[in-house]
């Protein structure tokens, strides 16, 4: 799913980031679309600090993966 991230305008002490979340479609002539699933807004920090921990977890499922292309390699011989 795709996202569009932007700074959110106001209070200047506590930046916020808006985050629309995006599906893809086709409209009526069948022509594929963008539309906003849902919209969020959250405060900048939070958002980077969840984006290293997603990244963590993405490296660690990498890492498993390519663990289990050694074992499937070693079986196929």
């Amino acid at each position: 799913m795709a996202k569009v991230i932007a700074e959110k305008a106001g209070d200047a002490s506590v930046k916020q980031v808006e985050i629309k979340h995006l599906r893809s479609m086709k409209d009526a002539a069948g022509k594929d679309v963008s539309v906003v699933d849902w919209t969020e807004q959250k405060p900048v920090d939070e958002m980077i600090t969840q984006a290293e921990e997603e990244l963590v977890t993405a490296e660690a499922r990498v890492t498993e993966l390519k663990e289990d292309i050694v074992e499937y390699k070693k079986i196929k011989g």
